[in-house]
Formats: C-alpha cells, sequence, structure tokens
C-alpha cells in the first residue's frame, strides 16, 4: 500500500473539483485510508459516487462520519465474506511472482505424486526447518529486488485467522481506582498544552547511539561499588546505624553488615546459596549467608542489603534481621494546581503489534481505531515495532528492509492519529531487530518525519522517567518482571509476587536491579549508571511484560503491566490511565495522581 497523505488526497479531490480547504477534513480522510487500508484515489472514487447519490453532498468532517458508517464500514463487512468464500475455493488467483513460484512447486508435488518414480530417481525434499523454501524459491527471494519491493512486507502476508477470530474485543480485565462513571476520553483538545518533558533533562538524558562492547572488568566492579556505597548511606541514615563492620572479620557480638547479594554458583539462587558480598570499604570479601533464624525475607542476586547477626568464626553470617531498601521521594512542583482542570487520559500499549503467524499489523490497524474513538492526550507506545522474535523474521522470509517496514509502521501511527492530535511516545525494546541491541537503549531516530508531525512525536531511551502535565512515568520496555521473577528467593513474605519485585525495584531505585543480567540482555554498565537508575520515585511505573497483566499500588507507585497487544496468534491487551496532578497537603504528602486505570482487551 503506497502512502496516503494530505496531499495526495487533495489532488485526487481537485480532479473531480471537488473543494477542500480544511487540512482537518483531509486528515479524517487520511485516517479513514489507515483504517480501512484503501489508496487515495479509490478514497475519493467512493466519495464522489456517495455524494453524487445525495445530489452533491458537501465535504465536512459530518458528512465524511456518515459516509464511513454507510459505506466504508459495509465495505469491509463485504470483504470479510469474500476472504471467507477464498478459503473454500481451489482456484488461485496469482498476482505476485513468490504466487507464481509456489503455485508451480505444488503442481510439481502433485504430479509426483501421482507418478511411479524409478529405482534411484527419488526426489530429495528441497525444505528444510530453517529454510522452508526450495532451492528456486530462495535464489529468487534473495534477489535485492524482491527483497527491497514495497508491495508487501512478506510472500505469505496473509491476516492471521486465529487474531480476526478473536473474542472478548474491549473487555475490561482488570480495573483499579474509581472507575464506574468514568469518561474515558482526552481533553477538548487533545494533546493540546501537554507539557512532556524527559525529567533528566536533554543534558543528563540519553539523547543518540553510543559506543558500546568497550567496557573492562574494572569499570564494571567500580559501578556496582558505587551502587553499594550509595544505597548504604541512605540504609545507615534511615536506620540510623552507626557504621558497617567488615562481613569476614571474627565477632563474638552481633555485628550490622553491608553487602551486594549474590549466589555461591552459576545455578539458580536458594536459600543454602546465598552469599553477601562487601564492598572495598568493608574487605570486599564474600561470605556465606545462613537464613534460617529469618522469619521473612525475599532476596534476589544483585540486591543490596544490611544483615544484623552473628559471625564467630568469620565463615559463615547468622543472620538475625534483614533491612530493606528506602524507595526515593516522589516528584514536587513549584507550580500551583488548579484542581478544577481536565484529568488527563493516557494510553498504553507494548509490542508486539502483530500476530506471530503473520505480518500483518492488523493489532495496530485496531490500536489507531481505539485511539481515534478515545481521542487521549497522550500515547506511550513500547517496542518491539519489529519483532525479531517473529517467525518469518527469524526465517527471514520479509521482502523488505527492516528499517523500511519500521518507518511504515510508525508513518501509520501518526499519519492515522494526525485528527486526534494526541502526543506519541515511542520507547525502543532490545526485541526491535533494526535497532541498537544495548541497554540503556538510546532513543529511536526518524529523520524523515515533518516539522508537523515531529511536534506530536517524542523519542525516548529504555528505560527513561517522563515528567507529563507535573505527573512523572517510569518507562521500561525491558521484561524485568520475567527476569527477577526466575530469580528471586522468599519465605514468610505474605505478598504477592509482582508486588514484592516492584518494591526492590523502587527500594533499589534502578530499572533494572538485576546482577548478573540474563544473557538476552546487553547491559553497558557505565551507561546503565547514568540511565538505568530512578531519579526519583514515580507516580506511574510503566513495565510491561509477559506475565500477567495488572495495575497495583505499590509504596504509593501505581505500577501497570499492561501486557502485549499480541499474545502469539491472538489478540493481547493495552492499558488506558486517567491522570490529574494532586496538590500536596500540609504534611507534604500527595495524593495519587492515578484517578482510575483499566486494562483492556483489543
Amino acid at each position: 500500500m503506497a502512502l496516503v497523505n494530505g496531499e495526495s488526497i487533495k489532488s485526487e479531490l481537485e480532479m473531480f473539483d471537488v473543494p477542500c480547504q480544511d487540512d482537518s477534513v483531509l486528515d479524517k480522510m487520511v485516517e479513514q485510508c489507515i483504517c480501512n487500508r484503501i489508496q487515495a484515489d479509490e478514497m475519493v472514487l467512493e466519495w464522489v459516487a456517495y455524494s453524487t447519490t445525495k445530489n452533491g453532498l458537501k465535504l465536512t468532517l459530518d458528512t465524511l462520519e456518515q459516509f464511513e458508517h454507510e459505506v466504508l464500514n459495509k465495505r469491509n463487512k463485504s470483504k470479510q465474506i469474500l476472504r471467507k468464500e477464498e478459503t473454500h475455493n481451489r482456484t488461485r488467483d496469482i498476482h505476485t511472482l513468490q504466487d507464481l513460484i509456489k503455485a508451480e512447486e505444488e503442481e510439481e508435488n502433485l504430479l509426483d505424486a501421482y507418478s511411479t518414480p524409478a529405482k534411484g530417481s527419488q526426489k530429495r525434499a528441497l525444505t528444510t526447518p530453517e529454510n522452508p523454501h526450495s532451492k528456486r524459491s530462495a535464489a529468487l527471494l534473495a534477489s535485492p529486488g524482491l527483497l527491497l519491493s514495497p508491495a508487501s512486507f512478506s510472500p505469505s502476508a496473509t491476516p492471521s485467522q486465529k487474531y480476526s477470530q478473536r473474542g472478548g474485543k474491549g473487555e475490561v480485565v482488570v480495573t483499579f481506582g474509581a472507575v464506574q462513571g468514568t469518561r474515558w476520553a482526552g481533553r477538548k483538545a487533545p494533546g493540546a498544552g501537554v507539557q512532556l518533558e524527559l525529567l533528566e533533562g536533554p543534558e543528563d538524558s540519553l539523547r543518540c547511539s553510543y559506543k558500546y562492547m568497550f567496557q573492562r572488568l574494572r569499570d564494571v566492579r567500580n559501578v556496582l561499588t558505587e551502587k553499594i556505597e550509595e544505597l548504604g548511606d541512605g540504609l545507615r541514615s534511615h536506620f540510623t546505624i552507626e557504621e558497617f563492620s567488615p562481613v569476614s572479620l571474627p565477632a563474638q557480638d552481633s555485628i550490622t553488615v553491608l553487602g551486594q547479594v549474590c549466589c555461591d554458583s552459576n545455578g539458580k539462587l536458594n536459600a543454602h546459596s546465598v552469599l553477601l558480598e562487601a564492598g572495598p570499604e568493608q574487605g570486599g570479601q564474600q561470605v556465606p549467608v545462613d537464613l534460617s533464624e529469618l522469619k521473612e525475607y525475599s532476596l534476589f542476586p544483585g540486591q543490596v542489603v544490611v544483615m544484623e547477626g552473628m559471625n564467630t568464626t568469620g565463615r559463615k553470617l547468622m543472620a538475625s534481621k534483614l533491612y530493606e531498601g528506602v524507595p526515593l521521594p516522589f516528584y514536587t512542583s513549584e507550580v500551583k494546581t488548579e484542581m478544577d482542570e481536565e484529568p488527563m487520559n493516557i494510553l498504553v500499549a507494548c509490542g508486539p503489534y502483530t500476530p506471530s503467524d503473520s505480518l500483518t499489523f492488523d493489532p495496530l490497524l485496531d490500536l489507531i481505531n481505539v485511539i481515534v474513538r478515545d481521542r487521549p492526550d497522550v500515547c506511550l507506545l513500547l517496542g518491539p515495532f519489529v519483532d525479531s522474535k517473529h517467525e518469518q523474521i527469524e526465517k527471514a522470509q520479509v521482502t523488505e528492509t527492516f528499517e523500511a517496514i519500521f518507518s511504515r509502521c510508525i508513518e501509520s501511527i501518526v499519519d492515522g492519529t494526525k485528527s486526534v492530535g494526541c502526543r506519541l511516545v515511542f520507547v525502543p525494546s532490545q526485541r526491535d531487530i533494526h535497532h541498537h541491541f544495548i541497554y540503556p537503549q538510546p532513543p529511536f531516530t526518524l529523520p524523515n518525519l515533518s516539522k508537523d508531525q515531529a511536534q506530536r512525536v517524542t523519542l525516548v531511551p529504555d528505560p527513561c522517567t517522563l515528567l507529563i502535565d507535573g505527573v512523572t512515568f517510569g518507562l521500561t520496555s525491558t521484561d524485568i518482571l520475567f527476569h527477577m521473577g526466575a530469580e528471586e528467593i522468599s519465605c514468610g513474605t505474605g505478598s504477592d509476587r509482582f508486588s514484592r519485585i516492584l518494591k526492590h525495584m523502587l527500594t533499589q531505585r534502578s530499572y533494572y536491579p538485576l546482577y548478573p543480567p540474563v544473557e538476552e540482555v546487553n547491559m553497558d554498565y557505565e551507561k546503565f549508571q547514568s540511565f538505568g537508575q530512578m531519579p526519583l520515585t514515580p507516580d506511574v511505573l510503566i513495565i510491561p511484560s509477559e506475565l500477567r497483566y495488572f495495575v497495583k499500588d505499590v509504596v504509593g507507585c501505581v505500577c501497570v503491566n499492561p501486557g502485549r497487544l499480541t499474545k502469539g496468534q491472538v489478540g493481547g491487551t493495552y492499558g488506558r490511565l486517567l491522570i490529574q496532578r494532586s496538590a500536596a497537603s500540609d504534611d507534604g504528602r500527595r495524593g495519587c495522581p492515578c484517578l482510575a486505570a483499566q486494562v483492556v482487551k483489543i
């Protein structure tokens, strides 16, 4: 599908002498083209035919809504019926070279099935699990002309049947706050006047790509040491601890030690394999920890803790008390809050934006329709946009470059929501195959955006902390919940695992406190020290995961896992929040800025 924009629509209208000087009307027609997958000329022909039957209907936003209801919606329904009929029809229309190759191969296989091969003439199978194409088709598909063809993303870019037949569309699966009577819509002018910026500022935030794979073990050690010392200072002042003792020094009295939790082997952490590794100021050594006297604990590798206990031999610490970390304060603004201002509607979605069995962006188009319907003020869209784990991408079955697919995906989102006017925030993922495979991850670069488009688009790194109209948002697309959930051990805590992990993130003041990280996370520790830490406790923490969606209040922070927009071959979920900045009370405490939140099936 060629790119549709206001200029192409306007030129087609001029051919039929249809006047249109209203940019909002052109934006609406572009949006209808994208959502209904039709070209500019086809759209104008449909409109001319429709307006002629209505005695020369004028082109306005109201008449376009009527046109969409009476013509475009019925057109889509008839297309769906035709698709179902075609699946039962054995005949085939060949439109592309790939279809021709496939048809010829099927004919050859059919002839082989009815023939009696001579001895020794049995054909060897030309397909393998890694490469399902025959040699002939593989050679043709590898040619640059076909790989860069803009005709389709894939030789088999057919819509996913399981996704189209999904149930529960629009079903609310999680609610939080005062949901009853809530109007899930943006302000009268969505996006207008929304103040959106990176909390760290442009100078102190990760704004562009950087060189990696140059770090030394000494530098990694320095970063970990500084983390132990920084968190230790906070624990010392909060719990009024006089001093920390060396972890391996024999003592007959109870001692208080500071260190980082680690495992005594390369296996998974358990209650019998816990080591406490001290910083250089406390001797820099490791000591095994006996947890049998602790009534409750929750530990993971990389956690900085303070323990109290006995170490009579200097070879094992009998822990009797565990001091947990302390979260940072919330953001406070000097700007006076107007209590009568309208709440802000924020939509949150996380990729993949295609089903696993097809490279058609049907879920993304459905999400654009939701944005057009609900008209949120801000859309937080997290990657992956071009998923490296997609079946067809893993098998190299795409006919465009990954960058081209990504550009078309972003242009569809920007143009499809132009009439809404909402702000768009794009967060990269390490599963985005066209982007840097490093953590922290620099923001996307979109040099082809026009000036008008760039005003609505904000490109941020992973992770980051955003300030939106006085409310702070912590964002990360890395699945830290899944990674920490596999490593954390606990006893007698009584809380659910999600809440424990989220509390660990807030008290360790880090978007990725796990050390060592999982193999799929390529960590640059020098950049992580600068850009992977929380500058404060966010009001809202967006933390998408493969694990089940939720909305939870953890130590005053509203933590949202919106799920993923697709789960395999079927539809997933997205989140929406109603936010209102709250004024501080006399004692300095602030009310929760999240009035209501929902997780909804796409």
